[in-house]
């Protein structure tokens, strides 16, 4: 596949997902899912197995401060304490680039170091669809060993 291809199919996709954030209407105002400080997922305040949170963190959009899952035919909101994701593991790779797994075992690649923000209560990255992640308790002081303290 040629990369002219390849990114008319990336253009075609963002497209898409443009017309999926701004076409749907919220379904109801009550919020039923809930993501706590640690990633943990609720359903109307019962811990979501981690196999439906890891589907349902696969629509879930960050649009303008406020969290949604969005279906083609669906909008619902969410609410989110921090941030969705955890990042409990990554690699970096010879790329530059590195490999992030989440509490949800998703993973997500991202350009390289410079896509890690440090702030006073944690290192955050900016993943696809708005969304942000947290390095996780022992992620984030390896990560401060490898690359804040050299």
């Amino acid at each position: 596949m040629s990369k002219k291809t390849e990114n008319s199919k990336v253009e075609g996709v963002d497209i898409a997902l443009k017309q999926l954030r701004q076409g749907n209407a919220l379904c109801m105002e009550t919020v039923l899912f809930h993501i706590d400080n640690q990633g943990q997922w609720f359903y109307q305040n019962e811990s979501l197995p981690t196999k439906f949170a890891r589907l349902f963190s696969s629509i879930l959009h960050c649009i303008e401060q406020e969290y949604f899952l969005i279906t083609p035919v669906e909008k619902l909101k969410v609410s989110v304490e921090s941030v969705p994701l955890i990042i409990v593991d990554y690699q970096a790779l010879e790329s530059g680039s590195f490999e992030l797994v989440t509490s949800l075992e998703t993973q997500f690649d991202i350009e390289g170091i410079n896509s890690f923000t440090i702030v006073e209560d944690g290192v955050f990255v900016e993943l696809s669809n708005g969304l942000a992640a947290k390095l996780g308790r022992a992620c984030y002081y390896r990560f401060v060993e490898e690359y804040v303290l050299e």
